[in-house]
């Protein structure tokens, strides 16, 4: 449960910085977008109103030109003025372009959309906003002409709109001339830009998190099928070691019930015999006597060595040295044993500081050299073994040489029923943090174990 929990936070570590780094994009995207939208809304805008500019200009300039030779034929008449309103009157351009006209007094002189605004004083009326558009109007002309913009109604819609006018003096008769550009039509176009813009943004983030959900949903899925594939391994590698570990067993019990069965067991038959005939001379002649005392102290021999082959076998299965007086102490005696069993050469040298790993790892290293030691028996053929242990700062390692023919590492590996006790060895140091290392040749081989000092707590014994 741990490990799958540990599965789920990988996969979540995975998406998260994924799910940051897209909201981060997103949010830069939207930003640059917003900028550019705005950008271009500005440049449109301003684009827009320098052309409306232009136009407004180049209609008050026909307008003039339309009364200029009125104005210019130096009469100061009522009946020049009225000529010239009449033709203002009739200039106009589109449904809502037109031309007004005001004197100095804000009286308004023509109005073709709003006749009945003629002959109005409209000094003091303001627009929607409160502004005095009319005395702004007569101010700008008489600064020289120019622009100004208010609200008023347009005649088309009957609505209230922004409009920009422009106008000019006509000094001699004291009049202000001037049309104006409604710029509904403008902020229309506008929010039109807006509105695309809006979409493309709204469109832009849509994609970026279909983006963000299809990779959370591929990593997910990479994850899973990673879980799926690494628990099927676990699984083949559990079967493998609980079958290595129950054939390990019987083995071992195979061993113990021979070694019980031809060493012990018929030695002690063998005394019970001894013992029943010894006790049957015992009451016969003298004769008898003596060989019944000599039988029993053959006996006694015997049983000598079967406590001598018990202590070997429990030797085998736990040494309790190991646990009495430490790891370099039971190797030394492992190999002493062996030189004597084994009519090999063997050589065991131990440095400071080895005895600090736990009992678990001491165990480890110790079955390292049983195993290793079993090896070069069976298919060495060597004739001398080097053993020595020593530590330095970080690790304590067990090396284990001999000088036999050496054997071919990939024959080894590639063959399944080959190298068993070579991969117990590599279980049994990974299980408690070590490292294992093999160098064979035609001159020898060498096994090397190495454990940290800090190795996990204890277990029950391997």
């Amino acid at each position: 449960m741990r490990d799958m929990n540990l599965r789920h936070k990988i996969i979540f570590l995975a998406i998260v910085p994924l799910a940051l780094a897209l909201s981060a994009i997103a949010l830069v995207v939207r930003h640059q977008a917003v900028t550019l939208g705005q950008q271009q809304r500005a440049s449109v805008q301003a684009a827009y109103l320098a052309s409306k500019d232009a136009e407004l200009k180049h209609y008050v300039d026909l307008a003039t030109r339309a009364i200029a030779h009125l104005y210019e034929s130096g009469r100061n008449d009522a009946a020049v003025q009225e000529e010239a309103k009449r033709i203002l009157e009739r200039l106009d351009f589109g449904d809502d372009g037109y031309f007004y006209v005001y004197d100095q007094r804000g009286k308004n002189l023509v109005h073709p959309r709003q006749p009945e605004l003629v002959g109005r004083e409209m000094w003091d009326w303001r627009d929607a906003s409160g502004s005095p558009t009319i005395q702004l109007l007569i101010k700008r002309a008489n600064e020289g002409g120019g622009y100004v913009r208010y609200l008023w109604e347009k005649p088309s819609s009957h609505t209230v709109a922004p409009k920009l006018g422009y106008v000019v003096a006509i000094p001699n008769w004291g009049w202000v001339v001037g049309t104006g550009i409604y710029l509904d039509d403008v902020d229309a176009a506008l929010e039109k830009i807006d509105n695309q813009v809006s979409g493309h943004i709204h469109k832009t983030m849509l994609l970026i998190a279909g983006i963000a959900i299809l990779s959370a949903l591929v990593v997910a899925l990479s994850g899973l099928l990673l879980n799926v594939s690494e628990h099927r391994v676990a699984d083949a590698k559990l079967k493998q070691l609980a079958q290595r570990v129950v054939r390990s067993q019987e083995e071992e019990r195979a061993r113990l019930s021979r070694d019980l069965h031809d060493g012990i067991s018929q030695w002690l038959v063998s005394i019970k015999l001894q013992i029943e005939a010894a006790v049957i001379r015992l009451a016969g002649t003298p004769e008898q006597a003596a060989a019944a005392k000599l039988s029993v102290e053959r006996t006694a021999t015997q049983i000598t060595d079967v406590l001598a082959e018990v202590r070997r076998i429990s030797h085998d299965l736990r040494p309790a040295i190991l646990d009495d007086l430490g790891l370099a102490a039971a190797l030394e005696h492992l190999c002493q044993e062996w030189s004597t069993t084994a009519s090999t050469p063997i050589t065991f040298r131990a440095g400071a500081h080895v005895d600090t790993l736990s009992n678990v790892a001491n165990t480890v290293l110790f079955r390292i050299a049983q195993e290793a030691l079993t090896n070069i028996a069976r298919h060495a053929q060597a004739t001398q073994i080097d053993m020595q242990l020593h530590a330095d700062a970080g690790h304590v390692t067990l090396e284990i040489g001999d000088n036999g023919i050496g054997f071919n590492l990939d024959q080894i590996d590639d063959h399944p029923k080959r190298g068993i006790g070579l991969r117990n060895m590599v279980e049994r140091l990974e299980a408690v943090g070590g490292s294992f290392s093999l160098r064979s040749s035609s001159e020898g081989t060498v096994v090397t174990a190495r454990i940290p000092h800090s190795t996990a707590p204890e277990y029950p014994h391997v």
